[in-house]
């Protein structure tokens, strides 16, 4: 998550702590491996690169609703563009994503969203596959830099998590600890971050924009605040897997799942 970019909460992964956890050993790459081929082999890690594809960003002025909803839209179609034949071609399901903006995200909706007005949320829902947002005043201060772009980007993310089977897996594993779910759920969020940053290479040079504006945004993403529970990340951890998408345009940068447990803490 980053400053004002993307306080993001999603339906969480399954947290019920069911089955006993065996012992590893030393020899083991990570701390909890996960085991299942459709996580750690799927066939979105052997798709290739995302297809180069242009998108030109709309206007926002500062707090102005309406063109945010307008550009958050635009960036979408931009998504579905380059991802939906991306994943035709792989032989890989797709679907467009469901959009909808609320003023305020309804009590309760997938999960727990207690958020006051001026505040500003994005969900993706499974059930639905849907993205819902909320755009408040946090994210419309001042939105000329590429916040709503990656948040936009990232977010689509979870959809294609959705698609190729990945969201579903993660969601059916089970944890015989707290330490076990948190890396779980560190696992998944994590690749959201770097499947945003493999679309927007996939667009880059995005006109009027500069590395150094990118490098800025990766900059002031952060991760699990200190006392938080230890779901999204530390920050050079997140920073780290949104360059990995970003450097290589290709979804087989993004297995997490695969990856020892120093590069998803």
């Amino acid at each position: 998550m980053s400053p004002d970019v993307k306080p993001v909460k999603i339906a969480a992964l399954a947290c019920a702590l069911i089955t006993p956890f065996a012992a590893t050993t030393a020899a083991h790459a990570s701390a909890y491996p996960v085991k299942n081929p459709v996580l750690t082999k799927n066939a979105l890690y052997e798709s290739g690169r995302l297809p180069l594809t242009t998108c030109d960003e709309l206007p926002v002025e500062p707090q102005n609703q309406s063109q945010a909803r307008t550009y958050i839209t635009e960036v979408l179609r931009c998504l579905e563009n380059a991802w939906g034949p991306h994943l035709k071609k792989a032989g890989l399901p797709y679907e467009p994503v469901k959009v909808r903006y609320v003023k305020r995200m309804p009590k309760n909706y997938c999960g727990d969203t207690e958020v006051s007005l001026a505040d500003s949320q994005a969900w993706y829902c499974d059930w639905d596959r849907m993205l819902t947002f909320q755009l408040g005043s946090s994210w419309l201060t001042d939105p000329s830099d590429l916040n709503l772009f990656s948040l936009a980007s990232s977010m689509y993310g979870y959809h294609v998590q959705k698609l190729v089977g990945i969201y579903d897996a993660g969601e059916d594993l089970r944890a015989g600890s707290k330490a076990e779910h948190y890396e779980q759920s560190r696992r998944h969020h994590l690749q959201m971050e770097c499947l945003g940053g493999v679309f927007m290479q996939s667009v880059w040079p995005i006109k009027g924009r500069t590395k150094a504006e990118w490098d800025k945004l990766v900059a002031l993403s952060y991760g699990d605040w200190p006392g938080q529970t230890p779901e999204w990340g530390k920050t050079a951890t997140v920073q780290r897997w949104m360059r990995a998408g970003f450097k290589t345009g290709d979804p087989g940068s993004c297995n997490t799942w695969a990856a020892p447990s120093s590069k998803v803490a």
